[in-house]
């Protein structure tokens, strides 16, 4: 199945801009944009696949996992130069974590959830990958959101406990939090107003993923189907940096 929708020329002051809701994606017509449909597993048939054309600027590389920047379109910029190290947020516990804490090291951030046909595969390779890099300076900070499908509906008690002991997940787990609408975390605002989005890009899905390097600061971001045994080598070369 295909799907087509009208996107502004690229002399548009926004020539790609997206609305969505609670529970999914859902473009705003603006030019032309061709997508096949989202038969992804774990994620919702109108969800669109990453294959399209955005007025022939927007590019997907590779297997579709990173989204290119490409000359021509208008890109969401940061209102500050903050780095991710200037946010508290609550872990599951409750309690206040500066992620000062983490300075130096190189960080992977996703919004993780309990119920979703990438929970399996996705626990599993973050708690492989975390374990193979602990100790090389790298964390794994996890987001729990039910904003999607509402596929993350349990406590933060209950989220400790299913991703402790049935995947041995040993890297931080947060507060569950906003990534989308009004009550966004300010954390996620970061994250998005960086990562070269744009303008009004929302997160897609469950485990859309953003690395950070050393000095604190977005370098990539990955649509939530990427693997995370795809992003280790890039992980490695921030390592090596």
């Amino acid at each position: 199945m295909a799907f087509s929708a009208v996107l502004f020329t690229s002399t548009s002051p926004l020539n790609a801009f997206f609305r969505g809701g609670k529970t999914g994606f859902a473009p705003t017509p603006v030019g032309f944009l061709n997508f096949s449909a989202g038969s992804l597993t774990g994620m919702p048939r109108p969800l669109l696949s990453a294959r399209g054309i955005f007025d022939g600027r927007l590019r997907f590389s590779g297997s579709g996992s990173k989204i290119s920047r490409v000359p021509g379109v208008v890109y969401a910029t940061a209102a500050t130069e903050k780095s991710i190290y200037e946010f508290t947020v609550k872990d599951i516990d409750g309690k206040d974590v500066s992620l000062s804490k983490f300075k130096g090291k190189v960080l992977l951030i996703v919004n993780v959830a309990s119920k979703c046909g990438l929970t399996t595969s996705n626990y599993t390779e973050l708690s492989h990958i975390y374990e193979k890099y602990k100790n090389q300076g790298f964390e794994i900070l996890a987001f729990p959101c039910n904003q999607f499908g509402g596929q993350e509906p349990g406590s933060n008690s209950q989220i400790k406990q299913f991703a402790c002991t049935r995947f041995k997940a040993e890297f931080p787990i947060f507060d569950k939090v906003d990534v989308n609408g009004p009550n966004t975390a300010p954390v996620y605002q970061f994250l998005k107003s960086n990562a070269g989005g744009f303008f009004g890009d929302l997160i897609k899905w469950n485990f859309e993923k953003f690395l950070i390097d050393k000095n604190g600061k977005v370098v990539e971001r990955y649509q939530p189907t990427t693997s995370p045994f795809q992003i280790e080598k890039d992980i490695q070369k921030l390592l090596a940096a």
